[in-house]
């Protein structure tokens, strides 16, 4: 059964709806060439058909992009090449088809990768404004490039310093986002999604509606923001298309230091495009794809995506039994920044947060913070002022344990002292006596934590990074009495508030500082022998790690550090 079905209305509109069978998601799999030519081809042919709305069957989501495995299991690149000249020749099909009937593309939920592509041969889009609608192409998150054109259709849509921006980036945009830049025509509640494209196909088929898409000016992406660029009329004439495109290749090695081929290569796909046409860069777009398919690089990436995915699903204890408990409501002990954040991503994720300090003046601080984040998101229209004030509704302040008692779970954030923390281990307990107790110690074992409290098996470690709303990392540390339900209850819950959960067990250092401190150690040696700061960073930079080792130690603040030195020096 194909992924592919269409209905022709007595309006002459036929619906067609995209549903990969039993899958959750949409994705462009093996066989969508097939359908692509047999149901488009049908329809182009089909006197009754005035136009087309193709449309999602799937509740939240338009279509997620190729299917991964389907790329992995390419065996070289002449087959991955292939492939893309394969998914070129689907997607020319339907934009061929748009030049005689109308193709309305009705998006709700993702549109990214092979799935925005899809969108972008079709002749109209409309977005609906939910949250969930995001488009993008992030193949450069695999180690590859758009591989169905859109290096060429997404340029001549936007604008070609637009098009390097979300291409080079793989970032996504939502639905406002969109339409300011052009990408959507327009967009519309997702209650009356399909029947408003229903209504803009039946007017451009008729000759009511007219498309005309103005050139929108917008300020230049952060990747290509110079001076001198922003004097330039840049894509009007060869010699701005010339240096816009010498300074997005500087910018862009400034930053991946030549480690990380796709942007290079998607950037030269989209100028071969701008200066030879689009013939040409269909060609260089398919060949670069292929060739980037079966690196070692994109390999690399595309395992790591699998584990994620993987990861993802675990759910952090073995026995299918145990499952975790409901988390209605969370207290956080520390209103410092690491507690505050904390209190952000919970209080975000749509969670009650009760914050507690020691006095009104250290809890204004991180009340603060967190009104400080929201404003930034605000600024940045990633949320609404009514949306802000909901979350910010959601976190109440104390200095002593009111509000505490009735919490489903409790988590220190004080200063990183074992005494300090066995104190509040003893007051939790009496507190909050059904709660589960995580402590956030970057390097204390939860074992010596779990010594002051009667029920070890409330206790387990929940190690967050800072800043905490920017770094998706969170260590869920099993001590040697946890129990099964505590370990399941973070592990739920880091997923919930959007982190990438890893469980490990109990240790000095645990997984992470285990790492990082023999790491950060060398560097300080070889600091101490007589080297700069600045050739440290940039020997490992140049070799790789997105910052060296002196910057890292400065942001994570050397007074952390050196806490996490002792704990290790003890330890071994």
């Amino acid at each position: 059964m194909g992924a592919l079905r269409a209905e022709t209305g007595p309006d002459g509109i036929a619906l067609v709806l995209y549903d990969v069978p039993g899958e959750r998601v949409n994705t462009l799999r093996d066989t969508f060439q097939q359908d692509f030519h047999e149901i488009f081809g049908r329809l182009a042919e089909d006197s009754a058909v005035k136009g087309v709305v193709l449309a999602s069957a799937k509740p939240d989501n338009f279509v997620v992009g190729a299917d991964v495995e389907m790329l992995a299991r390419t065996k070289n690149a002449i087959e991955a090449t292939a492939l893309a000249r394969g998914a070129q020749q689907a997607l020319q099909r339907l934009e061929d088809l748009g030049k005689r009937k109308p193709v309305v593309a009705a998006i709700h939920g993702p549109a990214l990768g092979g799935g925005l592509e899809l969108a972008l041969a079709c002749t109209y889009r409309i977005a609906s404004d939910d949250r969930k609608t995001q488009l993008g192409q992030p193949e450069v998150q695999l180690g590859l490039i758009p591989g169905g054109g859109g290096t060429q259709r997404l340029p001549a849509l936007i604008g070609i310093a637009q098009a390097i921006d979300l291409i080079l980036t793989g970032k996504s945009v939502r639905a406002a986002k969109a339409r300011k830049l052009g990408l959507v025509d327009d967009v519309v509640p997702r209650a009356i999604l399909v029947e408003v494209a229903r209504r803009r196909a039946r007017e451009l088929a008729e000759g009511e509606l007219r498309i005309e898409r103005n050139k929108v000016e917008l300020k230049l992406p952060k990747l290509l923001h110079t001076e001198v660029l922003q004097q330039i009329a840049l894509e009007d004439n060869p010699v701005g298309r010339k240096i816009l495109f010498q300074q997005a290749r500087k910018a862009l090695l400034a930053k991946t230091h030549g480690h990380y081929p796709a942007p290079e290569r998607a950037l030269e796909a989209i100028r071969i495009g701008v200066e030879k046409g689009p013939e040409e860069g269909y060609r260089a777009e398919a060949n670069f794809f292929g060739e980037l398919v079966s690196s070692d690089v994109s390999r690399r990436l595309v395992e790591i995506f699998f584990a994620t995915q993987a990861l993802k699903k675990d759910t952090g204890v073995d026995e299918p039994s145990v499952k975790p408990r409901d988390v209605e409501k969370v207290a956080i002990l520390g209103a410092g920044l690491m507690g505050a954040g904390i209190a952000y991503v919970t209080a975000d994720a749509g969670i009650t947060v009760r914050l507690k300090d020691k006095d009104d003046a250290a809890l204004g601080r991180g009340l603060k913070q967190i009104a400080g984040i929201l404003d930034e998101r605000l600024r940045r229209k990633r949320l609404s002022p009514r949306e802000r004030e909901e979350k910010l509704a959601l976190i109440t302040g104390t200095t002593d344990y009111s509000g505490i008692r009735n919490a489903d779970y409790v988590i220190e954030a004080v200063f990183e002292d074992l005494s300090v923390k066995h104190g509040v281990a003893r007051e939790v307990e009496r507190e909050a006596p059904n709660a589960i107790f995580a402590s956030n110690t970057s390097s204390i074992p939860i074992g010596l934590i779990a010594e002051a409290a009667s029920r070890p098996d409330k206790v387990v470690g929940m190690h967050f990074f800072s800043p905490v709303n920017k770094m998706p990392l969170l260590e869920v540390i099993r001590g040697r009495s946890t129990g099964t339900e505590a370990v399941a209850t973070v592990v739920a819950l880091g997923k919930r508030i959007g982190k990438t959960v890893i469980v490990v067990n109990d240790g000095p250092g645990f997984y992470t500082s285990r790492i990082l401190a023999p790491y950060i150690n060398e560097a300080a040696f070889i600091f101490t022998d007589g080297a700069a700061v600045e050739d440290i960073d940039r020997a490992l930079v140049d070799f790789g790690f997105p910052v060296g080792p002196m910057q890292l130690l400065d942001e994570v603040g050397i007074d952390v550090a050196a806490k996490v030195a002792h704990v290790m020096h003890d330890a071994f």
